[in-house]
């Protein structure tokens, strides 16, 4: 069985210039053990994906009655769209889900010390003592780097720099052994060899305690070396998933090439990067049928009119594109 199931989820923004399509049936699993690497440029609905896990998009958020995320646990199912008070949600809210934000500034009250907030979330999810918590806290800054972890503890976030704050965010989302870790970005501050550092930590967490992570990213060489799995999202909607090996070896839709191509090329360091032409839309300015054709070398007249479907291209490898996958509209 599945840790999370998130089936058709489809989620609505109401705004003063109207209700805003963000996220657009979307559906995929994460195993224990598994990392799942969600990519895509910023705008693609990665991180309003992700939030939706923890239900921590805004009050103005709007999920389509057909949406539903499943979090299997020991003790039973969860089905997180339906909670709805507070300390229903500690489950998923630093309880059996952690999240790793990308600014880490925004995790810790910039008046209380760092190890303050750590033992605090873990005295709410774990029984206990107030000791043991601080060890514990201790002892996963160290895990991600940190040294004179114990010095570090006492001290704000302002006298952290960005790097070693980004590091101590990490720690206090780990801290708890959550079964699922939803890490959006979490490299992105970090020089290579700390960057290093934290992925091995991430992958020997995961097999520590097989623990199934969400892995949200731009960059397709940090998920190379890090996911089992990968979905690349465009402008809310899935454009395809599968084995990272696959994906990257063998990608069947235009936009997973584009973003492939981009990458500089360590075997060939006067090759030009080719980036994806054009920008992503505007959510307000949602193009028809597949969201991907306005930027498209291959689009045709029947892409402007109709949304592919996810089809199988290879086994456990799909993928969204009426080109590539031989597909028909409406099929």
């Amino acid at each position: 069985m599945s840790l999370l199931k998130v089936d058709n989820l489809t989620l609505q923004f109401d705004t003063d210039e109207g209700r805003i399509l963000a996220v657009e049936d979307v559906s995929f699993e994460v195993n224990p053990g598994e990392i799942l690497g969600l990519v895509g440029e910023s705008g693609s609905g990665k991180s309003v994906t992700a939030k939706s896990v923890m239900q921590l998009n805004p009050e103005n958020a709007v999920y389509d009655p057909g949406s539903k995320i499943t979090l299997n646990l020991d003790s039973g199912s969860v089905d997180i769209l339906s909670l709805k008070k507070a300390k229903d949600m500690e489950i998923v809210r630093g309880g059996a889900v952690s999240m790793i934000f990308q600014e880490p500034m925004a995790s810790f009250a910039p008046a209380i010390t760092i190890g303050a907030q750590m033992v605090e979330q873990l005295l709410l999810h774990k029984e206990i003592s107030q000791q043991e918590a601080a060890r514990v806290s201790v002892e996963m800054l160290e895990r991600v780097g940190i040294s004179d972890a114990e010095h570090r503890f006492n001290q704000y976030a302002f006298e952290l720099s960005g790097g070693m704050r980004q590091r101590a965010m990490i720690a206090m989302a780990l801290s708890t052994s959550p079964r699922l870790l939803i890490a959006d970005e979490p490299t992105t501050a970090l020089d290579v060899t700390i960057q290093a550092q934290v992925i091995d930590l991430m992958k020997d967490l995961v097999a520590e305690y097989g623990m199934g992570i969400i892995f949200i990213t731009h960059d397709l060489g940090v998920i190379a070396q890090t996911a089992d799995r990968v979905a690349v999202m465009y402008l809310g909607r899935l454009a395809e998933q599968g084995s990272v090996r696959d994906v990257i070896q063998r990608p069947a839709h235009p936009y997973t090439r584009g973003l492939l191509n981009a990458l500089p090329k360590l075997e060939n360091l006067d090759a030009p990067l080719t980036p994806v032409p054009g920008d992503i839309p505007s959510p307000l300015e949602r193009p028809s049928g597949c969201v991907f054709h306005t930027r498209c070398s291959m689009s045709e007249p029947r892409c402007q009119q109709a949304v592919p479907s996810m089809v199988d291209v290879y086994e456990g490898h799909r993928a969204a594109c009426f080109v590539t996958t031989a597909q028909e509209p409406g099929a």
